[in-house]
């Protein structure tokens, strides 16, 4: 079967040289299906992933359309700032072989700059849906002449509080026009929305049943709260990804792990919605130029961000909503390239990630960390050059006082005493934020817990350790010895599983006996008892 051709679509030449010079070869599938009914006088309502062209699939059929030189015929609303300039910038290049002006108006940006920008007639308008609204007051903007209106990004819209702000555009745009809604998800909301103002719509799914990129490969790591940090950094010193976008739950969150991961040496900085917009661009210049490694963020700041070189998606915080997890690592893999989504999960957490395999249809490969040693040492290389520039800089003042103690107590005990207090003040959000050395680490020492089913109760072996590996963050091969007694089993495990067992535990199914019969669980007020050693 052959492919679809840009050729084929009845394009204006100069917009299919446009199309060529910007190095798309072959129509996505959003844009197979839209463009042709676009051109016909369709609306549209489009359901499509992040990064799937669908800012082309509207602009290519209005470029087509619009009469260079006749004001403004086409508006298109954006959640964000970022996103409006994303827009703004492709489809500047795909008309600019037709003589089109493109504008954006957002919020953060003079608003003067943007009055001089509008004398000029642009024939297509990018905006957010506060600053637009802004500028309809104001009388700067004249919708009498818009033939073309585009909702882009529906349902972060209406997850932003943006749903009275667009429907009010919409009632002031003309109604013999074509409407054109895009969204990665069709809520209820948003189909009352399109049925409201739209005129027909065509309903256009593009791979509405899968909801990952299926390029993306994903993975997740069991970490304990208190070494989430210490874990990403392993992570990142493993992965060596040019540029990673973190994703944390709160603005704080975001904040305290950007500023964690630069005492460690890593080129990082958060992004959130207490940033002015100033501060806001100034982060994302400096991201996309490639001066920052690693952008921290939430939910809600990273909306609308179309950064095709991201390579790594990572969780630092697992999020709760399934679709976010899918939003999320929509960032990476985009424009048919490789991408990496890495989510820590910590032991109370695996509630979520079974929440996200059932979402996405597919188990997340479980990993192991590695690259301790190295992660130690590149800390242990931070901690030295903080305290040689600080001896450098100190004053006789803190030298008689270095002598002074010299004289009670021995140097190495008091440098490993001053080393403490810094990596103190470094990490107060972790427990144990310097990697332990073999020797004084209990993750590897196996324990035996006690679980009260036994033979009496249908246990078997192979059943449990099944049941095991699909509600906690073990593998088969953690496992050690099973002991089945009349009463209740023994299971070999590494201590640091113990807390999760112990909860999965409380919420044990019934165990089926060979002939049928269901027992009652254990009553929920028993105790599982680990026994050191057994």
């Amino acid at each position: 079967m052959h492919p679809v051709k840009f050729e084929n679509m009845q394009l204006k030449p100069e917009l299919l040289e446009m199309i060529r010079a910007k190095g798309f070869l072959y129509p996505t599938p959003i844009q197979v299906q839209t463009i042709p009914l676009a051109l016909d006088g369709h609306d549209i309502m489009g359901q499509a992933r992040t990064g799937t062209g669908k800012t082309a699939s509207y602009g290519i059929p209005i470029l087509n359309c619009l009469v260079p030189g006749g004001g403004m015929q086409a508006l298109v609303i954006c959640p964000t700032r970022e996103l409006s300039v994303q827009v703004r910038d492709e489809i500047s290049f795909l008309g600019s072989a037709l003589g089109i002006q493109v504008v954006a108006l957002y919020g953060g940006q003079s608003i003067e700059v943007q009055f001089h920008a509008l004398v000029k007639q642009p024939e297509i308008v990018i905006a957010t849906p506060g600053r637009f609204l802004d500028h309809l007051r104001r009388g700067s903007v004249c919708l009498e002449d818009v033939r073309f209106v585009v909702l882009d990004e529906a349902d972060e819209m209406l997850d932003m509080g943006f749903l009275p702000d667009v429907e009010s555009i919409l009632s002031s745009c003309p109604k013999p026009r074509q409407t054109f809604l895009f969204s990665a998800t069709l809520p209820e909301e948003i189909r009352d929305l399109g049925m409201r103002f739209m005129q027909d719509p065509q309903v256009v799914l593009v791979d509405a049943d899968e909801p990952t990129v299926p390029i993306v490969e994903q993975r997740c790591y069991r970490v304990h709260p208190s070494r989430k940090i210490q874990a990403l950094c392993c992570l990142l010193e493993a992965e060596q990804p040019r540029v990673s976008l973190v994703f944390c739950r709160t603005k704080r969150g975001a904040d305290e792990l950007a500023y964690r991961l630069e005492q460690r040496g890593f080129k990082a900085e958060a992004l959130h919605g207490d940033m002015s917009q100033r501060e806001r661009d100034q982060v994302m210049n400096r991201f996309r130029r490639g001066k920052l490694r690693v952008l921290v963020a939430t939910d809600l700041a990273s909306r609308g961000l179309d950064i095709d070189m991201v390579s790594h998606v990572i969780n630092f915080d697992i999020p709760d909503d399934p679709d976010i997890y899918v939003h999320r690592i929509g960032r990476t893999g985009r424009a048919g390239r490789d991408g990496i989504a890495i989510t820590l999960v910590e032991p109370s957490q695996i509630k979520q990630l079974r929440m996200i395999e059932r979402r996405i249809a597919r188990r997340i490969q479980v990993c192991e960390l590695s690259g301790q040693d190295r992660s130690r040492n590149r800390y242990e290389d931070e901690l030295y050059n903080q305290i040689a520039k600080a001896a450098r800089h100190a004053s006789n003042n803190y030298r008689s006082i270095a002598r002074r103690m010299l004289d009670r107590e021995d140097a190495v005990s008091l440098l490993a005493g001053a080393i403490k207090l810094l990596e103190q003040g470094l990490s107060t959000q972790e427990k144990a934020p310097l990697p332990s050395t073999p020797g004084e680490s209990l993750e590897g020492t196996m324990v035996n817990v006690e679980i009260p089913l036994g033979k009496a109760h249908g246990i078997e072996a192979d059943q449990l350790v099944q049941w095991l590996i699909n509600r906690t963050m073990l593998s088969e091969d953690q496992i050690g010895d099973i002991e089945i007694d009349q009463e209740s089993t023994f299971i070999e495990v590494p201590l640091e599983f113990v807390d999760e067992i112990y909860q999965v535990c409380d919420h044990l199914e019934y165990i089926r006996q060979p002939q049928g019969r269901r027992h009652r669980p254990f009553d929920k007020g028993n105790q599982l008892h680990s026994i050191m050693g057994r």
